[in-house]
């Protein structure tokens, strides 16, 4: 096997610079480099000297074998953090045999296949790395902890004792069998469709942690929309004037709310028109607040509706308060007056929201998770049927184990693989 090695850390001029290295020639390299190895896992202060003289002073830290991220032999490199000390250490770990300059990815999936990670924790890793609030980073280090994997490894072990039993049944049929085990089994797979049950039934919102709440602003036109986004963003981030329809298409603003990630739309006023291009704006605006998790309607008057029907969850407000005093339940973007009770609204309502959250994270766990449950469904019926129909049941069962499995990335992994690790960075 190669050894690679990369940067870990950004390229941009910094205090301190790290390249990894992991394979079976890292600890050699290092040798070559320094002239001594350190105590395993601890840092040590080395000259590293190349083929034309000193490198550079680095701090370095070898891991041995079994005790690394990837589970290989590694080496980092703690160099002073100038693109030109950088370059020049990449281009000395060029010059080596067998060494070559990692894909994006790569560590993770040496960890994964030394089984030092399993997917779910890749995926975790992956999350982690691109979270921006402090949701995100809750979430992915709950699933880079190993939660989903000790929680599928559970089921596993429930779903196993259930076919245990059932093949005992099988394996004795000639035999007297002291106890009916029917009532076991049907007690092991209920429990863990409740479990599953639960953890579906919070993926969506996981998913919204991980990807952004959306909010939509919804009103007619010219009735402050862009005004009380650009409030919200504290930046001028949508164009704003007195003529209506100035807001053709939805304009997004990526904000960290109360640590969720949330993206406001505004969205294009909702009127009748006779404008080609504003009346697909229009048609944008309704489609992308229909999937919007909360919709913020600005209201003229109490008989707005825009041809909206109101549902639960949905904010309505009073619009352009600066211009009419004493209203209820009124905003205003241009003064501020409102906003304030307008983001701590939001905050409330997508932090009961995000309460629920699964440890599930993504369409993939949706799909494995599906899948058991439609075979354990199919279990329980065919012993429903008696005990002539116990081997199908047993089968039924290995499906869903099956599926247990491909959760974590025991099975049904390698077509995954290159789109995950895609997303990765060359040092990771």
């Amino acid at each position: 096997m190669d050894t690679i090695f990369a940067p870990a850390s950004g390229r941009t001029k910094a205090g301190v610079a790290v390249i990894r290295i992991s394979g079976p020639r890292a600890g050699q390299v290092l040798d070559e480099l320094c002239g001594s190895r350190p105590v395993p896992r601890v840092a040590a202060l080395r000259e590293l000297h190349g083929q034309d003289g000193l490198l550079d002073q680095a701090l370095v830290i070898l891991f041995e074998k079994g005790a690394s991220f990837t589970g290989e032999e590694v080496v980092e490199l703690h160099l002073h953090g100038s693109q030109a000390v950088v370059s020049a250490v990449l281009a000395e770990l060029s010059s080596f045999d067998s060494l070559r300059m990692a894909d994006p990815g790569e560590f993770t999936r040496r960890a994964l296949e030394n089984e030092c990670l399993d997917l779910a924790q890749v995926e975790g890793l992956a999350d982690l790395i691109d979270a921006e609030t402090e949701a995100q980073r809750k979430q992915a280090l709950k699933v880079l902890s190993g939660a989903l994997g000790d929680a599928a490894s559970g089921w596993r072990t429930d779903l196993i004792r259930a076919a245990a039993l059932i093949e005992a049944t099988i394996d004795f049929v000639d035999e007297e069998v002291p106890v009916d085990v029917s009532p076991e089994v049907t007690d092991l797979i209920t429990k863990v469709q409740a479990d599953l049950h639960v953890q579906l039934s919070g993926i969506d919102v996981s998913e919204r942690i991980r990807d952004g709440f959306e909010v939509a602003i919804i009103g007619a036109p010219n009735v402050g929309k862009s005004t009380l986004l650009n409030a919200l963003a504290g930046r001028e981030a949508a164009i704003t004037s007195e003529y209506a329809g100035t807001t053709r298409d939805v304009v997004e603003v990526r904000m960290d709310l109360a640590g969720l990630p949330v993206t406001i739309l505004d969205t294009a006023g909702i009127r009748d028109t006779e404008d080609h291009v504003e009346g697909i704006g229009i048609e944008r605006a309704k489609s992308r607040a229909a999937d919007a998790d909360v919709r913020v309607f600005l209201l003229e008057s109490d008989n707005d509706d825009h041809g909206v029907e109101f549902v639960d969850g949905d904010i309505q407000l009073r619009a352009k308060s600066d211009l009419h005093e004493n209203l209820p339940n009124a905003i205003s973007g241009k003064t501020g007056a409102g906003v304030s009770e307008l983001v701590s609204h939001l905050r409330e309502e997508l932090l009961k929201r995000s309460a629920s959250a699964s440890i599930a994270t993504r369409e993939r766990h949706r799909i494995a998770m599906q899948r058991a449950m439609s075979s354990m469904e199919s279990a329980l019926f065919e012993l429903s049927l008696g005990s002539e129909r116990s081997e199908l049941a047993a089968e039924e069962l290995r499906t869903a184990i099956r599926a247990l499995d491909a959760l974590i990335g025991r099975v049904d992994v390698e077509n995954l693989l290159d789109e995950i690790f895609s997303s990765f960075c060359i040092g990771k």
